[in-house]
């Protein structure tokens, strides 16, 4: 199947404004890629593209005083297939684990492993290592928190979400990566679109979607605490510890956001 993907948002700076974009198909999917979802500007700025520590495309430029528009317009190929269950993937002994993969063992700014450590083996100690433990910590946090767009808060961390029951998708997956690092499963934040392909109405409107990998079995495997059933369509952005790493616009200045739209829809 082939999807479009794209977004438009439009800010009101009150200054010049620098600003780090990543809001761009991620390199893995560079052979899926059918028309480019190249960022624009406007009214159009330079645009100095780099490669952040992660992987990660991301795009520096400075917004002039007034308002801005950024948006982006794209066709991607997808398998059609929902992301792939291993149940026999397993869990590597830490010191069996690649070099690469240890910095998602870590706390990190959304991710309080310290904080949660002594909740997450009290909850998972007893489960099967490797992917059933994923599985039970997705299933937890599920069916621990309250999903809703009024309870959206930039600071709040995997420790807040665990005490307040209550987040959107980023909220979900910092608390299941808490969790699984907790555990000793490295565990990275995601960041990309997800539609409603093949689910059934009423359709929520479109927006970007946090979930979450864990590295299991030599492999790193998507897992979703918020809608925590297989999803068609899934395409990735970017990756990071949390969503501190993957911001989809830093803005080095104040703003307001005026309008925001964000398409996934599959072609016919």
């Amino acid at each position: 199947m082939k999807i479009r993907v794209g977004f438009e948002m439009i800010y009101d700076f009150p200054q010049p404004t620098p600003i780090i974009a990543v809001l761009g198909t991620h390199f893995t999917r560079a052979s899926d890629i059918v028309v480019p979802d190249y960022l624009t500007t406007s009214p159009a700025v330079p645009i100095t593209p780099y490669r952040d520590g992660f992987g990660n495309w991301c795009s520096r430029f400075v917004a002039p005083r007034g308002r801005m528009r950024l948006a982006a317009d794209g066709t991607v190929r997808d398998s059609g297939l929902p992301d792939v269950i291993v149940p026999t993937a397993s869990q590597h002994a830490v010191e069996d684990l690649p070099a690469e993969a240890i910095v998602y063992l870590l706390g990190s700014r959304y991710c309080e492993t310290d904080r949660l450590s002594d909740v997450a083996w009290k909850l998972f100690e007893k489960t099967p290592p490797g992917w059933a433990r994923v599985q039970a910590i997705c299933d937890f946090v599920h069916n621990h928190i309250a999903f809703g767009y009024e309870h959206a808060r930039a600071t709040m961390t995997a420790w807040e979400v665990f005490n307040e029951r209550k987040g959107v998708c980023r909220d979900y997956a910092h608390l299941a990566v808490a969790f699984c690092r907790c555990m000793n499963i490295p565990a990275r934040y995601c960041t990309g679109y997800l539609g409603d392909i093949g689910m059934p109405p009423p359709y929520a409107a479109g927006d970007f979607a946090g979930w979450f990998e864990a590295y299991l079995g030599g492999h790193w495997y998507t897992f979703d605490a918020r809608n925590n059933i297989p999803r068609i369509g899934r395409v990735l952005i970017a990756q990071g510890r949390d969503a501190a790493d993957v911001p989809l616009t830093q803005t080095f200045g104040p703003n307001t956001l005026v309008s925001f739209k964000v398409w996934t829809d599959e072609l016919v």
